[in-house]
């Protein structure tokens, strides 16, 4: 095994030449066999599903992707929300109607990516999958970096589907002579040796274990036991999952609690593949279950169900779902009963890396502070943009991607501003991301702000709307009844206390669905201006910081809810299209005057 430093240098060469082979690739059309025949992309609902199609297209027209690819965004079905174990099966129904017998062929891949960002609202309006990465010409999203980490998969795959979600980066090393095969009956998964900590918020492998001494290359084929989704470190431990690095050596400054936690690792999920055979098992399944009502898990509930040592006490564990339906045991123990006695297959990547960008504060870490990743690949502080010298400060930068900002303007280490005009005079404070606003008039944008603005239409009419919270506050959160609303917070004050100072009084009206909390409360200015919507956003948040007035009940006010419902994504496209060509235009300028 390589050293660790020459792991990170193998690594960081390994990515490099994928993404070279990928650059080769965009605007061509790729040898069959040796990519994919279908590329599939889950939406949660009709808007969502409009707003994939739209970039998608736009995405072939710049020839940004390989052709001779079918994709396609597969719309779950109307109804109650059944989770990306649901949109999975609903999925291979999609294929069996577009394909018929001609399925049984072909090597999909499947992007969950339907779903509303919560967490990372700035992906909101035009989803995970379209997220700006701070590297690449033409600039790569997040369906270019899976493309491209996956280039290699199909030339060694049966007929099948490989499940992967939107919002993560896996990196991996393997030798010249060694290749990541997905030929095996029923699942085979991707594992990556991870610390405890980061196994109890994924799924972690319990090995059977080896009959001969490990293999001594980057990867190994293995046989899963059994599955542990988001397992606690006591059963880690009680299950056989914790594994020892039998060379590991604390430096002299590591103090004992480091170095044990540090020499200790689990085998964790990402992605992984189902043999063709099995997938239509599943879909015979969910033809006889007939309509979905409750959410299942991809993950949780497919995965738990296989392997020699697989039992159901998982069944009845509801501590990992969002909302708890009825019928949820009872289709985990048909879906058990289905699968019990498929195997797991797992193949471990011993140099590998895992990161998950979905939430602010890891796309934030990632994008300014992250050096490992940085070097991995290649991130760069400013992308496709006009913009002043990035300053550095406490190991972290600015990060500025698809933007033109004045250079008498400041963005402070450690923030995020995509896509976004910024005039003179404007001071973005550290740790905040601004995300589609045009802003002209002199501002100061505090610390720990998040600002995004939508381009929507109302009555026909296209407006503007700004959203602006704290990084810190919960979108997710949400009360049942209004007498509660004061446990929401916003900005770290409480609601109920930021509505006096808006002129706004608690009522059913307030807000725009059943579920009350930030993502439905009507609290944002509609605007005919763009710029304008920034200006009274971020009077909303002047008005909380100095416990000043700030009047809404003049104005029409949406939620977030509201504003993904009617979001214009032709509109938005467009404001990118223009900083782009504008971006471009200087791009040529500057070499005309060398």
């Amino acid at each position: 095994m390589p050293l660790v430093g020459e792991a990170e240098a193998f690594l960081q060469r390994a990515t490099r030449e994928r993404l070279e082979k990928f650059a080769r690739l965009r605007g061509k059309a790729a040898q069959i066999g040796k990519f994919w025949d279908v590329v599939v992309i889950t939406a949660v609902d009709k808007n969502q599903e409009i707003a994939y199609q739209q970039q998608l297209s736009e995405k072939l027209k710049r020839k940004e992707l390989p052709l001779a690819v079918d994709y396609h965004v597969f719309v779950d079905p109307p109804g109650p929300k059944i989770g990306n174990g649901g949109s999975t099966l609903h999925v291979l129904q999609c294929l069996e109607e577009h394909y018929g017998d001609k399925w049984d062929t072909l090597t999909v891949m499947l992007i969950h990516s339907g779903g509303y960002s919560q967490r990372l609202p700035n992906a909101s309006a035009l989803g995970k999958i379209f997220t700006a990465l701070p590297f690449g010409d033409p600039l790569y999203q997040m369906l270019d970096l899976k493309l491209a980490m996956y280039i290699d998969f199909p030339s060694h795959m049966n007929p099948g589907v490989l499940i992967t979600c939107a919002d993560d980066i896996e990196l991996y090393h393997i030798g010249a002579t060694e290749s990541i095969r997905f030929d095996q009956p029923g699942f085979t998964a991707l594992a990556h040796p991870s610390s405890l900590t980061i196994g109890t918020t994924h799924g972690v492998f319990v090995l059977e274990p080896l009959l001969h001494l490990s293999e001594t290359g980057e990867l190994e084929y293995r046989s899963c036991h059994h599955f542990l989704h988001k397992p606690s470190i006591e059963i880690m431990r009680h299950s056989g999952a914790v594994y020892k690095r039998s060379n590991y050596k604390a430096s002299p400054s590591e103090g004992l609690a480091t170095s044990v936690a540090d020499s200790e690792y689990v085998y964790t999920d990402s992605l992984f593949y189902i043999h063709h055979n099995t997938a239509k098992l599943l879909l015979t399944f969910y033809k006889q279950i007939g309509m979905l009502c409750c959410e299942i898990d991809a993950y949780g509930d497919f995965l738990q169900a296989l392997g020699s040592g697989a039992t159901q006490h998982y069944i009845k564990n509801t501590g990992n779902v969002t909302k708890e339906e009825s019928s949820l045991m009872e289709i985990r123990q048909k879906i058990f009963t289905l699968l019990k006695g498929l195997p797991l297959n797992v193949i471990v990547l011993k140099n590998s890396k895992f990161y998950h960008i979905g939430t602010t504060h890891e796309c934030l870490f990632h994008f300014t502070s992250d050096r490992k990743l940085k070097l991995e690949m290649s991130l760069l502080s400013n992308v496709s943009s006009i913009c002043p010298s990035i300053p550095e400060g406490l190991g972290k930068s600015a990060c500025i991607i698809h933007s033109i900002v004045s250079s008498k303007s400041s963005i402070a280490p450690g923030s995020l501003v995509e896509y976004s005009r910024l005039g003179p005079d404007i001071s973005v404070g550290t740790n905040t991301i601004i995300s589609g606003c045009c802003i002209n008039t002199k501002a100061d944008i505090p610390p720990d702000t998040f600002l995004a603005t939508l381009s929507v239409r109302i009555d026909g009419e296209l407006m503007h709307v700004s959203m602006v919270f704290g990084i810190n506050d919960n979108l997710k959160k949400h009360v049942t009844n209004l007498a509660d609303t004061d446990l929401l917070s916003f900005f770290g004050i409480r609601l109920g206390q930021c509505l006096e100072l808006w002129g706004l009084r608690v009522s059913d009206k307030l807000f725009s669905g059943d579920k009350m909390g930030l993502w439905t409360v009507r609290i944002f200015p509609v605007c005919s201006v763009l710029s304008d919507s920034v200006e009274l956003s971020l009077g909303i948040l002047y008005s909380v910081q100095n416990k000043s007035p700030f009047t809404l009940n003049c104005f029409k006010l949406l939620s977030v809810e509201e504003m993904l419902c009617s979001k214009d994504v032709e509109n938005m496209l467009k404001f990118r299209q223009q900083l782009y060509e504008e971006i471009n235009l200087h791009k040529l300028r500057e070499k005309s005057d060398l």
